[in-house]
């Protein structure tokens, strides 16, 4: 299998677990940056993402085109992956989603914080970022590499950005390490609504946080949580490739 190969059917994977695991529905979409090329990235094309197949794997340009010219539908927001691709040489890996249990942190003054260890690799401080303060009235859809500059700036340097009334966009230093940040920013947020509705809420400290980021957040800290969640979703045995 060329290095290539290897790396669509990787973001393939990543595509079919984060469906599987509900960070996606229908929509959302993961990129990869390209293993040779910094100023390149794999993205599927317009497909639900637990129907992408290696073969809906495309390469684009860091201005968020096709690197080849294609008849197939694109998404929409791929000028996020581009924006903070060219703006953090760190990231090289990037997902967008809409996941249920996050939204409500997008809309109120209540601030998503990690509160499970395993959930401290999503930063201890997540801002918010809303397209109304630079756009006005708008769909609410990162279109355009204006929208999504604006988006990378909110993120600055962290992992995780909320978006107002439309999901979250994660970015981390490799594909595994994306698709793990992107699973327990879901899990905490489910996590921190329940224990809200207990009573006041413990949260990790910021030390906690570097702590335990120090062990995990490396890019790849255990491979037994991705192959058990490609097993899960049968991903590990259907999308096979060919040498």
């Amino acid at each position: 299998m060329s290095e290539h190969q290897s790396v669509r059917r990787e973001l393939a994977i990543a595509n079919r677990i984060l469906a599987h695991e509900q960070v996606f529905d229908s929509y959302g979409h993961v990129s990869v940056r390209h293993p040779i090329d910094p100023e390149r990235f794999f993205l599927a094309a317009s497909v639900s993402p637990e129907q992408v197949q290696v073969e809906d794997i495309l390469e684009y340009g860091i201005d968020g085109q096709p690197i080849t010219a294609t008849a197939r539908a694109q998404y929409s927001e791929r000028f996020i992956h581009a924006a903070i691709y060219a703006r953090r040489p760190d990231i090289n890996a990037v997902v967008h989603a809409h996941t249920e249990s996050v939204l409500p942190f997008t809309v109120s003054s209540t601030k998503l914080r990690p509160l499970l260890h395993v959930a401290a690799i999503i930063g201890h401080d997540i801002p918010v970022w809303d397209m109304h303060a630079d756009f006005g009235d708008t769909d609410l859809l990162v279109t355009n590499p204006d929208h999504a500059g604006s988006l990378a700036e909110t993120l600055g340097s962290g992992r995780v950005v909320l978006m107002r009334g439309h999901g979250f966009t994660g970015a981390a230093a490799s594909l595994e390490l994306a698709v793990r940040v992107a699973i327990y920013l879901k899990i905490n947020a489910q996590a921190q609504s329940a224990a809200m509705a207990m009573g006041p809420v413990k949260f990790l400290s910021e030390g906690e946080v570097a702590a335990v980021d120090a062990r995990m957040g490396s890019p790849k800290a255990t491979s037994r949580v991705w192959e058990n969640w490609a097993h899960r979703c049968g991903a590990d045995i259907e999308l096979q490739v060919q040498p």
